[in-house]
């Protein structure tokens, strides 16, 4: 519950701060940047509390990562960019929770069994 408050709340402060003359329109694209997660509709069980999203779902891979970095560089696409980008933080805090300290890379800080060769 408090990572789905947090996907309101930090777009929320992020846009108090930097979009003061505009916060509001500017918290409602960076908390619509949520919308990603529909990808997660993709996934069997859709919701597991002990999985990490970064390079598990189509829109959470790194490739997806790499493509929102990108659209930093146009002015008109940068606050999606930055609502994405930042989403995309708050769910790797998640992977860390779950000990997934590199998504996608086979390394993990919870110990594990070793390989049984046959």
């Amino acid at each position: 519950m408090l990572h789905a408050f947090l996907h309101v709340a930090v777009p929320g402060l992020v846009a108090f701060t930097f979009y003061r003359p505009r916060w509001l329109r500017a918290w409602l694209v960076l908390a619509a940047t949520i919308l990603v997660d529909l990808d997660h509709l993709l996934a069997t069980p859709i919701f597991d509390p002990n999985r990490c999203s970064i390079d598990f779902h189509p829109l959470h891979t790194w490739w997806a990562i790499g493509a929102y970095a990108l659209l930093l560089v146009p002015k008109p696409t940068r606050l999606v960019a930055i609502g994405l980008l930042l989403h995309m933080a708050l769910d790797y805090t998640e992977c860390v929770r779950v000990g997934v300290v590199a998504p996608g890379f086979a390394v993990s800080v919870r110990p594990h069994l070793p390989a049984v060769r046959g």
